[in-house]
């Protein structure tokens, strides 16, 4: 079989494999703000109407003085005119699930949300309701490292249900009640986002909730945090799966806590089927769904597979912290929620099992590591498809790559000519189709291609790296470019920078095979404007297979040995600058069968038709694709 020879390098920087010692960076070192509520809620099943009254306490953690506040005030993009409807009925291919459904809403149909009072200890605080944003202006400002609490009363009116929240939705689930209360929206080094609800994504403070909600007695209600007196309200709950009959009319109320969490949701119906599986260490799954004997036996079957999503999970990207997680016939489709999931519930087994998975993995990325989801929507979706195909892959095993999709996805995009820089705030991509492939497609295959770039141990260790550094503190792109970095030892700010500021392409090809002299000569080319580090097998007529990985001379040192599954031999940088590459190796074509670039592909190189160089059976001198 060929060896490598490295000696003469044309067109490579030979500064050898002295690696970047970036250890010392810190990772996700920023502060971060804390809210605490307590809220008292009442609705009322004949009108759909609620009225709340809530205190909160905010903690001011950063360096800054703040004169004033914004909250969030969701239900009101469910009203005719508001910024989701225009949206809705103006964008080049809109959600099929909203179109002009906003702008036909009736009085009693649509969403509300309204502040109707609030005091600062015990002064009245102006109020300007702007929409879907609630701004406040504070009697007093809060001083760094100080907090200051707030009591308020509000009233809503659950809309019919159009997007993730309502009431009967499509398969009869009586509420949907997410993004529900005045919720304050998040302030850090960049200041407010306070993003109207426009379309998609949520970004919060995380806090510790006590709330108390009180409606018919007849209806059950699964819940984000955990049930403080499952024994007042009656046998059943939480552990029985056959549903307690309660008698219409009489109020109950409910009362859960949650820990460290950014977001409160909740969902009740009169006909919930509830059942419990506790796992090992004391973590609860609960499930909840109406009692249709079409969906019963894949609901039942459905536990054993989340047990096993939850042990991957735990042991790959970091243990789940939360004591409950439950899984809720509800919504429109599949949404992730603090310590709960609404999914839509009429699925066959592998549909159900992929949209619980999908949510539930959710609460690493959106749950513990919470990005900025308006900013950086692949961070969340993107890497939660990442890690939810990682699982599916454990609980469905197959012989194929399990992130093909994504390339696939990207490719799609790229040829349509609506490729979009993935920086852009998710509200303001001008087509659905490209925000949808950017936060889900564009996110898994940044960091499937990391692998190609760090190694495929490198980025599993980092992935634990990246929770042990970041739960709970809202990283942004250069949190998760430092962690790996220092995972690797390797620069990475070149991957970052391009991949998610530019909408440039990866094209690398094989330009010629030469045989000099008893020597192979092979010459690579950089054809798109994106720069990638290489991969690249040579296999002989015997069948035998050389690895080579050619870094990048940005990267400051290369994947190590011991990083990939199989064993390869480095080749000097290739200096970014250069449009070319050619490094030798002995022997003659007649010795090689083919060379390949990207073996795996982990790469999104936007032409494979020139990764790959057949050598015809006796052919001599040059070859090209």
């Amino acid at each position: 079989m060929l060896s490598v020879n490295l000696g003469p390098i044309h067109g490579a920087i030979a500064f050898g494999m002295a690696i970047l010692s970036v250890t010392s960076l810190a990772q996700c070192d920023g502060w971060q703000q804390h809210v605490d509520y307590s809220m008292d809620i009442e609705l009322d099943v004949r009108t759909h109407r609620y009225t709340g009254s809530a205190q909160l306490t905010y903690t001011n953690n950063s360096p800054d003085t703040l004169k004033e506040l914004f909250f969030h005030l969701y239900p009101n993009a469910f009203r005719p005119g508001s910024e989701m409807d225009v949206r809705s009925r103006t964008i080049e291919d809109p959600d099929s699930r909203i179109g002009d459904r906003i702008a036909d809403l009736e009085p009693h149909q649509m969403g509300e949300l309204i502040v109707k009072d609030m005091a600062q200890q015990g002064k009245e605080v102006p109020l300007e309701h702007m929409g879907t944003v609630l701004k406040v202006t504070l009697p007093r400002a809060i001083l760094p490292n100080r907090s200051t609490t707030l009591a308020y009363s509000f009233v809503g009116q659950v809309p019919v249900q159009i997007r993730r929240s309502g009431r009967n939705n499509s398969e009869g689930i009586a509420y949907t009640m997410t993004q529900w209360y005045p919720k304050l929206a998040e302030y850090d080094e960049r200041g407010w986002h306070a993003y109207p609800y426009v379309a998609r994504e949520f970004h919060g403070v995380w806090g510790d909730l006590d709330v108390r909600i009180t409606m018919d007695s007849a209806y059950t209600i699964a819940s984000t945090g955990t049930l403080m007196d499952p024994h007042r309200i009656g046998h059943g709950y939480p552990l029985g799966r056959k549903r307690f009959e309660r008698p219409a009319g009489d109020k109950l109320t409910w009362h859960f806590q949650a820990k460290n969490v950014h977001d409160f949701a909740w969902a009740a119906d009169k006909e919930y089927v509830h059942s419990v599986r506790e796992l090992e260490g004391g973590t609860e799954l609960h499930f909840f769904h109406r009692p249709d004997p079409e969906i019963a036996e894949v609901w039942n079957e459905l536990p054993g597979y989340m047990e096993k999503a939850m042990a991957y999970m735990n042991e790959h990207f970091g243990a789940y912290p939360w004591p409950r997680y439950s899984f809720v016939q509800g919504g429109d489709g599949g949404m992730e929620y603090p310590m709960l999931t609404m999914i839509t519930g009429k699925r066959r087994l592998g549909s159900l099992v992929g949209v619980s998975v999908h949510e539930f993995v959710h609460s690493w990325f959106h749950g513990m590591m919470a990005s900025n989801e308006g900013r950086y929507p692949w961070m969340d979706e993107g890497f939660t498809e990442y890690a939810s195909k990682e699982v599916m892959a454990h609980l469905f095993p197959r012989s194929e790559s399990s992130h093909l999709n994504a390339y696939s996805g990207y490719y799609a995009l790229v040829e349509s000519g609506k490729h979009e820089a993935p920086v852009i705030h998710a509200d303001h991509f001008e087509t659905n189709f490209a925000y949808g492939v950017t936060a889900y497609n564009f996110g898994e295959l940044l960091l499937h291609q990391m692998g190609a770039v760090i190694g495929e141990k490198n980025l599993r260790s980092g992935f634990l790296r990246y929770y042990d550094a970041c739960r709970f503190k809202h990283p942004d792109p250069v949190d998760m470019e430092r962690v790996f970095e220092a995972t690797s030892g390797l620069e990475l700010d070149w991957y970052f920078d391009e991949w998610v500021n530019t909408t440039r392409t990866l094209d690398i090809g094989i330009q010629q095979v030469l045989e000099v002299d008893g020597e192979l000569h092979i010459t690579l080319e950089r054809i798109g404007g994106m720069v990638m580090p290489v991969d690249l097998v040579l296999v002989g007529t015997d069948d035998g297979q050389q690895h080579f990985h050619v870094p990048l001379s940005l990267a400051l040192g290369s994947k190590t040995p011991g990083t990939e599954e199989y064993p390869f031999a480095i080749l000097p940088a290739w200096q970014w600058t250069d449009p070319t590459y050619t490094f030798v190796v002995p022997g003659t074509l007649k010795d090689l069968r083919e060379v390949v670039l990207d073996p795996l592909r982990r790469t999104a190189d936007v032409d494979r038709s020139n990764d790959r160089v057949s050598v015809p059976s006796g052919m001599g001198g040059l070859i090209r694709p």
